[in-house]
């Protein structure tokens, strides 16, 4: 559930701007077959089996165009659903479904196929105590959209932005001239209260970060030896986290190593959208 003011003041103006995308003057289509303004419905329809996540944003979408148009739902954010099932109906103008109909689908959509792809990733790792996270490889404008959907499809959030944690990746190694410099200059500054995380590549910067007293040491792109050494190196010193290339396809072989986080892009940049329509829009009396 998405609470009013987030709902108010992080997401309307963004939903307002894809709606501006779509309608710079007026929907010349809805406007040729219905000149005047008359009550209607249609059905929300799933196509795909999958997890639905969006709800509040589909809804709103209709409502920035007109308060009097309504939606009512069948399902939840989060609840699986299946091909063939009525989910929701949209009730109000019908020019006004018909002008937000493909905005409201396109946020329905994409969000309920990454609560989809990330329910999938999570139900490979049960049975463990690792916790699935996403990235910051979201879509641009659209991050707080497709991040509520991961917690959606039972993932867990890594950070939201740049002012939510210490990351240093190998740039600000780099930067730093060495993982232990990185570090330092990281407990230095940073408020004490943020934990300190550090990508490593190999088994030396490992060593490098263990001794530096990180927080948290990211193991990228190793292969699956590497990261079982890395392991025995670190000791329970520092919490774990696995990131590169982690895809549905792949995750399973990595599950057996005593991680806390696995991290993939691929929730937020590689999902497919859930199949959903808008259908049977008819007039009605009121």
């Amino acid at each position: 559930m998405i609470d009013p003011v987030t709902m108010k003041i992080n997401m309307d103006p963004l939903i307002l701007s894809a709606l501006r995308e779509d309608l710079t003057s007026e929907d010349v289509s809805a406007n040729s077959v219905m000149p005047a303004g008359k009550d209607g419905e249609a059905d929300l329809i799933c196509k795909e089996d999958g997890v639905i996540c969006g709800l509040q944003i589909f809804a709103r979408v209709f409502t920035l165009l007109d308060g009097h148009t309504k939606a009512e739902f069948f399902c939840a954010d989060g609840d699986e659903v299946k091909k063939g099932q009525k989910i929701g109906i949209v009730r109000g103008d019908i020019r006004v479904i018909l002008s937000g109909e493909r905005t409201a689908l396109n946020y329905l959509q994409r969000m309920s196929g990454i609560a989809t792809y990330t329910r999938q990733m999570v139900s490979l790792l049960a049975g463990t105590k690792i916790k699935l996270l996403d990235t910051r490889k979201t879509t641009p404008n659209m991050r707080i959209f497709e991040k509520y959907a991961v917690r959606m499809g039972r993932g867990t959030n890594h950070r939201y932005n740049l002012s939510d944690g210490v990351l240093l990746k190998d740039n600000h190694i780099g930067a730093a001239g060495g993982v232990r410099e990185a570090i330092l200059a990281a407990k230095a500054y940073a408020p004490f209260v943020r934990k300190i995380e550090i990508e490593v590549e190999t088994l030396d910067q490992v060593r490098e970060a263990v001794s530096a007293g990180t927080d948290i040491i990211m193991l990228d792109n190793m292969d699956h030896d590497t990261m079982a050494e890395a392991l025995r190196i670190i000791d329970g010193r520092a919490e774990v986290e696995i990131s590169g290339n982690v895809t549905r396809e792949n995750i399973a072989k990595i599950r057996d190593l005593a991680v806390d986080y696995i991290s993939s892009g691929a929730l937020t940049h590689s999902a497919p959208i859930l199949d959903l329509s808008l259908k049977h829009l008819h007039p009605v009396e009121q």
